[in-house]
């Protein structure tokens, strides 16, 4: 089966429709069922989910994997924006597609583009949690030459259907003590 694209919705950011593609389909002309099946997905959440806008403002460095002097260096004001469509599935879980920039921790932008899947838990009053992950192209000057490399990470919210306070963390990855692991916390409001 060939994998067929519509032509892209000029209502979307195009730079999460393509990370999703790039993600999903790196050969797109010998597609097999499932990334048709993917493709059609990041369609329908393009088209008919609802816009999110994302507002990046804080990244907690780990206190126990980083070096006093190394954490004076660091940004933790993560300011940034983001827009994105959100879908919430059959099964009352949210599907999205977005593409976000911020400061990182030297001060330079970061780019990010993708998809995510959140389980969502109805807690009572109007309120829920979710929890799954983000799989991602991402862009810093300080890894690849700024060249988009690929990310999964996981993530988790609290809030309501139309506004959650969200998070997501990147694991050290190196047990040099200049490199430890980072919890980004964001907002997303339904527009």
């Amino acid at each position: 089966m060939r994998l067929q694209w519509k032509p892209w919705r000029p209502r979307f950011p195009r730079a999460a429709m393509l990370a999703g593609a790039i993600l999903l389909a790196p050969q797109a002309h010998a597609a097999p069922d499932w990334l048709y099946q993917a493709g059609n997905r990041l369609e329908a959440i393009a088209d008919t989910g609802a816009t999110d806008l994302y507002l990046s403002g804080y990244a907690h460095h780990g206190r126990g994997t980083y070096t006093r002097e190394r954490l004076a260096e660091l940004n933790e004001q993560a300011w940034g924006v983001g827009i994105g469509r959100r879908l919430r599935n059959d099964r009352g879980n949210d599907e999205m597609v977005y593409a976000l920039g911020l400061s990182d921790s030297h001060r330079k932008p970061q780019l990010m583009a993708g998809y995510g899947h959140e389980w969502i838990q109805p807690l009572g009053a109007g309120l829920e949690a979710g929890g799954g992950f983000t799989a991602m192209l991402m862009s810093r000057a300080d890894y690849f030459h700024g060249i988009p490399f690929p990310m999964v990470l996981p993530i988790v919210s609290l809030g309501s259907r139309d506004i959650k306070l969200r998070a997501s963390y990147v694991p050290r990855l190196s047990q040099h003590k200049g490199n430890g692991d980072v919890l980004l916390v964001f907002f997303s409001m339904r527009l």
